[in-house]
């Protein structure tokens, strides 16, 4: 079996007149946290959307542990061990948190029994129990994100992607989620996240990738991808490089 739980090969999607993402090709490592990286307009979600199936790519291929999901719907890139989190958080409204974590169970079984004790292990994992039993509606925007993180982790995923997971959250509560990502990772789950906090991102990813105008610039330990040439005009413009001259 290969070491590499996700393989994207030469994916690309075009709107119209404009090549939202360019033959992009990397993999990821099982246990790895990768970062994905890149300035507004850049491709990021584009690229996230196609491997999560929610947008169907023009051209290229993605297997998920050696399967090819390439024009998968969600629900079953997520029944092939995928699950991801959104920028917006969009628990079930009208439904407690517990409620949320065994729809999420139920996913891959019919088993209420199971999907309601996995759904009160997790509570336990992210330190819910206090608001197990709380509508989602009526929760603080960061109950809801680790609402939705719940919720994915209760289908059982071998990779988690995540969207932004700390935007809006004040420092402790991104220092907190920062230390449940670790966890995640610590409990076999593989993550792929996009974050522009980079202070977060250097400090979560094992290795980052670099997207800019729909391409991949740069790929690799995170202290030197930083520092390359090309990613740093990407985010300050040419204005950089016509300082380092």
């Amino acid at each position: 079996m290969s070491d590499n739980l996700l393989e994207v090969e030469r994916i690309a999607k075009r709107y119209g007149g404009v090549q939202a993402v360019k033959d992009v090709s990397f993999n990821l490592a099982r246990g790895e946290i990768l970062g994905l990286l890149g300035p507004n307009g850049a491709g990021k979600t584009t690229a996230f959307n196609m491997i999560a199936g929610f947008v169907a790519a023009d051209s290229g291929r993605i297997r998920l542990n050696g399967r090819d999901i390439t024009g998968k719907r969600p629900w079953g890139v997520c029944k092939s061990g995928l699950a991801r989190t959104f920028q917006l958080s969009k628990p079930f409204g009208g439904m407690t948190t517990r409620e949320n974590l065994i729809v999420g169970a139920l996913v891959k079984t019919n088993d209420r029994k199971y999907s309601v004790e996995r759904a009160d292990e997790l509570l336990d994992f992210l330190g819910m129990r206090e608001i197990a039993d709380v509508d989602a509606d009526n929760l603080t925007a960061f109950e809801r994100r680790k609402v939705e993180l719940g919720r994915a982790l209760s289908t059982d995923p071998a990779l988690l992607l995540m969207d932004e997971v700390v935007a809006g959250a004040t420092p402790q509560e991104a220092l907190l989620m920062v230390q449940l990502i670790k966890q995640v990772r610590d409990r076999g789950v593989t993550i792929l996240i996009i974050e522009h906090v980079m202070k977060v991102i250097m400090g979560l990813s094992d290795r980052v990738i670099v997207m800019h105008l729909g391409e991949l610039i740069a790929n690799g330990a995170p202290t030197e991808v930083v520092r390359q040439p090309d990613v740093l005009k990407a985010y300050f413009g040419d204005d950089y490089a016509g300082a380092d001259a």
